[in-house]
């Protein structure tokens, strides 16, 4: 995920709930989030 740019690893994220994807891999992405401080940028749950 390092590899993806702040505004698709946004995209990404939003996608990812739309499609109803692995929960998992959701958590994954918002750790991702979390850890790049965008969390102004989303609103993800913080869990």
């Amino acid at each position: 995920m390092f590899k993806l740019s702040d505004e698709l690893l946004i995209e990404s994220y939003h996608k990812a709930i739309e499609l109803n994807l692995s929960p998992d891999f959701i958590r994954l992405i918002e750790a991702e989030i979390h850890r790049r401080s965008l969390n102004s940028r989303t609103k993800v749950s913080s869990s």
